[in-house]
């Protein structure tokens, strides 16, 4: 239990980063001018989920876990601020 949810959130964040780059795609804002920006983001991210998931199925589910905080600890922060933004609904001016 203690593997699969930091695997769970590190998963969603990879999703989130395949489903922008999908998007800019087919809007056109992905380029060949920032085309290797989105394939470091694409690789570390899949990178990052299915490393730890293969720690994890090798026997080693710490060292898994530990793999998919690098990535779901920014995620769980950043999706937090999302919410705070959304709840509290500030005033920017």
């Amino acid at each position: 239990m203690k593997f699969w949810i930091p695997w769970a959130i590190a998963a969603a964040v990879t999703c989130i980063a395949v489903f922008y780059f999908f998007a800019g795609l087919i809007s056109g804002s992905v380029s060949s001018f920032n085309a290797g920006i989105w394939a470091l983001i694409l690789l570390g991210t899949l990178g990052v989920t299915s490393g730890s998931w293969m720690l994890q199925k090798s026997g080693r589910p710490g060292l898994g876990a530990l793999l998919a905080l690098v990535l779901a600890l920014p995620g769980l922060i950043g999706g937090l601020v999302l919410l705070l933004l959304v709840l509290t609904q500030p005033s920017w001016n």
